[in-house]
Formats: C-alpha cells, sequence, structure tokens
C-alpha cells in the first residue's frame, strides 16, 4: 500500500481525504496534473491546462488498452469525444496532445474539456471545508471559492474562475515529493480500475504509455527462426500465404494491448502486410484457434529438440502447469486459456476481424 508523504507542517490528512468515496477517476487525475505543473515551477494554473492534461493522462488508457473506468465516468467520456471531434490517432504524443488540447478552437472541445470546472475543482477541496447546514451545492460552492482564495484551513490551492492558484505553503511538499505522489495516484488508480475490470490483466501498466514497445528480437531470433529453419516456411494462419524466416512479422494473436505482455504462448508470425492492418483486431476462436494452437505445438516440439532448456519454453508453464513433454500441450488447456481472454477483450471493446 502506497501513502501519502508525511509532512508535520501541512494538514496532510486533508489531502487524503480527497480520495475517500471515490467514485470516478477525476480526483486522480486531476492531482496528477497539479504535480506534472507543480513541478514544472507553475504556481498559477490555468485550468483548461490542467483539465487538458487529465484528458492526455488518461489518452493511451483509454484508447489503446480500452479499460472501462465505468459508464458515467466523465474523463473516458471526454477522451472518446475528443479523439473524434478533433480526428486524432490514439498513439499522438503527449505534448502535441496537450497543445491541440490547450488551444483548440472547436467548440465541442472546449466544451468537453470545460465542463469538468462544474465540479472538479472545488469538489476536490470539499475536505478542508466543512459544508455549512442547510447550504446547497452552489453557496457550497461558492463559499469554498471564496475561503480558498484567502488559503483558509491551508487548502491545497486558491480557486478563481480560470485558474487556481497553489498554495505557497504546499509547493515545495509538491516538488520535492512529486514522484511518490504520482505513485499514490497511479496505485489508488489502478485499485480503483481493477474492481471495474476484474478480468482485465495488468491494470497498472496500462496507465501510461510505455516509452517503447518490445521488439521482440529475443522471440524471434531464438525462438520463431529456428522454427523456420526447420520446417522452410510457415503458413500464415491469417491470410494462408506461405511465410519465410526473412520476411515475417511477429505478431500477438490475443492483442498486446489486452494482454500487456509478449510471451512465447500468445506470439506467431503473421503475413507483414496482414499485419499493418490487422492492429489490435481480435482473431475468431472459431476460424484461427486451431490453425494456431497447431503451429504452436509444432513449435513447441521442435524448440525443445532444439534447447530443451530455452528459457521461452518456461513461459508455457503459465497455461500448462506440467509440460514435461509434447504429449502435456494439450489443446483444450490451451483453448480454455484464450478463449476468455479474446471474450473479455471483446467485452472491453477491442473488435474482431473483419472476414
Amino acid at each position: 500500500m502506497i501513502t501519502l508523504p508525511y509532512s508535520a507542517d501541512l494538514p496532510i490528512a486533508k489531502l487524503a481525504a480527497s480520495f475517500g468515496n471515490t467514485s470516478a477517476t477525476y480526483k486522480f487525475y486531476w492531482l496528477l496534473s497539479i504535480i506534472e505543473m507543480a513541478e514544472q515551477g507553475e504556481t498559477h494554473l490555468k485550468k483548461r491546462a490542467l483539465f487538458s492534461r487529465m484528458i492526455a493522462n488518461a489518452w493511451y488508457t483509454v484508447n489503446y488498452f480500452h479499460v472501462s473506468f465505468g459508464k458515467q465516468d466523465l474523463i473516458q467520456t471526454a477522451v472518446v469525444t475528443i479523439l473524434k471531434a478533433e480526428k486524432l490517432t490514439i498513439d499522438i504524443k503527449k505534448n502535441e496532445l496537450l497543445t491541440i488540447l490547450e488551444y483548440s478552437e472547436n467548440t465541442s472541445t472546449k466544451q468537453t474539456l470545460w465542463h469538468f470546472n462544474k465540479n472538479v475543482p472545488h469538489w476536490f477541496l470539499s475536505p478542508w471545508f466543512a459544508r455549512i447546514a442547510g447550504a446547497n451545492d452552489t453557496h457550497y460552492r461558492n463559499a469554498i471559492y471564496t475561503d480558498s482564495q484567502h488559503f483558509e484551513n491551508d487548502c491545497l490551492y486558491a480557486l478563481y474562475d480560470d485558474s487556481i492558484v497553489i498554495n505557497p505553503n504546499w509547493m515545495h511538499y509538491l516538488k520535492q515529493n512529486a514522484r511518490m505522489l504520482k505513485d499514490f495516484c497511479y496505485w489508488n488508480l489502478a485499485l480503483f480500475l481493477q474492481t471495474r475490470n476484474p478480468n482485465v490483466p495488468d491494470i497498472p501498466n496500462k496507465l501510461i504509455k510505455p516509452a517503447l514497445r518490445s521488439t521482440l528480437t529475443n522471440q524471434r531470433a531464438n525462438y520463431w527462426n529456428i522454427v523456420f529453419k526447420e520446417l522452410g516456411a510457415v503458413e500464415c494462419i491469417f491470410t494462408n500465404n506461405k511465410l519465410q524466416v526473412e520476411s515475417f512479422a511477429l505478431d500477438h494473436f490475443v492483442p498486446h494491448a489486452f494482454v500487456s505482455h509478449d510471451l512465447i504462448w500468445n506470439l506467431l508470425p503473421i503475413d507483414k502486410t496482414f499485419n499493418s492492418i490487422k492492429s489490435d483486431k481480435l482473431p475468431s476462436i472459431d476460424k484461427h484457434f486451431d490453425k494456431f494452437f497447431n503451429l504452436q505445438k509444432i513449435a513447441y516440439e521442435i524448440i525443445t529438440h532444439h534447447n530443451a532448456k530455452s528459457k521461452l519454453l518456461e513461459e508455457y508453464l503459465t497455461i500448462f502447469p506440467v509440460l514435461d513433454n509434447v504429449d502435456d500441450f494439450e489443446y483444450l488447456r490451451y483453448k480454455e486459456s484464450i478463449q476468455p481472454l479474446v471474450t473479455i477483450a471483446h467485452n472491453n471493446g477491442f473488435g474482431y476481424l473483419s472476414s
């Protein structure tokens, strides 16, 4: 469990209380955005810049990994809306996305971003300000705006119409503990999302776009190239084209965007041209699994004969607890491991390959 860094001079309990009764992701992304800008020494933060960072930080999680935030979550809805409104790609670089979001004149984009202003900035400060009995939401909101501008109760920031100003008492804490504060946000965000995606693997590694994807060099050189040299050619299970060792693409049967790993039992050689259009589409179990299984079994047998101590062979143990020889490479157990992954991925928004 990750907790907030201690401070004897600041009401850290108030900051922790901001995450009590969390029903949406906005609190995590709001604080992450504040920390990122504070790291750069900024104390006067434009709300639009903060809202833009909230979207940018959630962009890859929603668009590439298809992690569900919940039907009512404003950030997920906003990401999808802006993707369409601005006609952007899911793999756009964060800095480019931030520039577009902060300066776009697209009416839909501006309205989507500014919608966060209705609740996010002042509700985050609610632990610092007790609600007066009988006060409605509007009166409570106005009171928080007014009192925060005097940094009442040593609140984190002051609220203004189009910006916030970080309390000078908090600035050193935010900069000095930026990394731990981010870890706190991502840890709790992962726990929050895991409850909404109980069958989705590896949620923590789906919160940040990886700097680089693995090149699969080891899997290619020390596994599939050996299979090709033994067989001479391999038939693509999707196109039926004959593949040669010098001209195949190594891809994931169940998309990497869902499984978030490069284990050998999910990799296979496919047609390069087809790979360029396959993207993160799902295979059909009925059409493709049998061919995939047969190719995997043949490959396993070849590698076992070539180098029974290969570390890559150990990766099959996540499917087959006992794998002493090729007879243990069971069709039904393999299928029962793969099929649920495909079904769950589809339920989370991954589409199937077209016929």
